[in-house]
């Protein structure tokens, strides 16, 4: 059985991110694992806070800028999910816990530099306030910090770890640069989506499962429902970049991927239309002209604000959403082989609040 650990101050509580305690965690072994991982949380939570500290006062300001900005912890919670399956919450899996969190934070300073933002987490980004090259190095600084907890658990860890940085990193070249000469733009898209968000999600869960000693062959299912939940998850944020919603609700400014440069996917599915579709070609003449590639112009205007909510309600944002859906049942349907129980039905409930989510 898997093991528990104290109750502590809980500052990311996984019933309250997923509403887990009515709909799913009703009979005592469920609610026993939905303890277990929250309990789990608040120790990763304070742990966080102790291993981002520095001794240099601008990096000790600047790396724990984001993690006090708030966030879900949906990594964590994963690998501490998952790691029920096995001995619980082990002190290795809260290290791999840690680590990972560790490791999406700083790949957050670094993709608000790549894509130019000026919001995360409903404050201004680190690149806004201290400067490019000050949130470069507090990624990298945030990277380093994540490979010593990853190496202290030995080689397994390090490969994994290095296999996902390896990952992250091809995932944001592939963006930057954009697809090539006969290369599928759609697919080119789903590719950077599976690199720089399936990849340290499917890695979460993974670790979960290899250090509370579950059994090995709920790695695979596990791996596959973190990439294809990735995916699912960027494309609902594909929607919400278009949410009439402001900052407060969604933590991003209308439009903020687009106005980055960003083609999401909605973007992709109306140039495919554009040459045969006279609607859609013009609604995406006024999107390459009002909207994208224009962050660096300030405040959003009028025109672009009715760009984005045309595009809204456009047909092509309704099949990014059934996209999504799809993506999320594959997760599913990769979960057959875990055992009937409370986390199976936890990841199945996690895979349902991704795509129903609107921040």
């Amino acid at each position: 059985m898997p093991r528990s650990v104290p109750a502590v101050r809980r500052t990311a509580s996984l019933t309250s991110q997923l509403g887990l305690t009515e709909r799913i965690f009703v009979r005592g072994e469920d609610r026993q694992v939905a303890t277990a991982v929250d309990d789990g949380l608040a120790l990763v939570e304070e742990a966080l806070h102790r291993e981002m500290r520095f001794a240099d006062n601008l990096a000790d300001v600047t790396t724990r800028y984001l993690l006090e900005a708030g966030g879900k912890r949906v990594r964590p919670m994963l690998t501490l999910l998952t790691a029920q399956l096995g001995e619980g919450n082990t002190p290795e899996v809260l290290q791999a816990a840690q680590a990972v969190e560790i490791t999406h934070l700083a790949s957050l300073y670094h993709d608000d530099v790549m894509d130019d933002s000026q919001m995360r987490r409903g404050v201004p980004t680190a690149q806004f306030v201290w400067g490019n090259s000050v949130a470069v190095l507090t990624g990298d600084l945030l990277f380093a910090r994540a490979s010593k907890l990853v190496s202290a658990l030995g080689e397994r860890a390090i490969q994994l770890q290095a296999d996902t940085f390896e990952r992250l990193c091809l995932g944001q070249l592939h963006e930057t640069i954009g697809p090539q000469d006969g290369e599928d733009p759609v697919a080119h898209y789903i590719r950077v989506l599976e690199d720089k968000t399936g990849s340290l999600i499917s890695v979460a869960a993974q670790m979960g499962v290899v250090f509370s000693k579950a059994d090995a062959a709920y790695e695979k299912p596990v791996v596959t429902f973190g990439e294809k939940i990735g995916v699912a998850f960027q494309l609902i944020d594909d929607v919400i970049d278009l949410s009439s919603m402001g900052v407060a609700e969604t933590g991003k400014t209308p439009g903020n991927d687009l106005r980055a440069g960003v083609a999401t996917l909605p973007v992709l599915r109306l140039r495919e239309r554009a040459d045969a579709d006279p609607e859609a070609r013009a609604l995406l003449e006024r999107l390459e002209r009002d909207v994208i590639g224009t962050a660096e112009d300030g405040e959003i205007t009028p025109e672009a604000t009715a760009a984005i909510a045309a595009l809204r309600e456009h047909e092509v944002t309704a099949q990014t959403l059934d996209e999504a859906h799809r993506w999320a049942r594959e997760a599913v349907e990769a979960l057959a082989p875990l055992p009937d129980g409370a986390v199976k039905k936890a990841l199945v409930r996690f895979a349902d609040t991704i795509v129903e989510r609107s921040s």
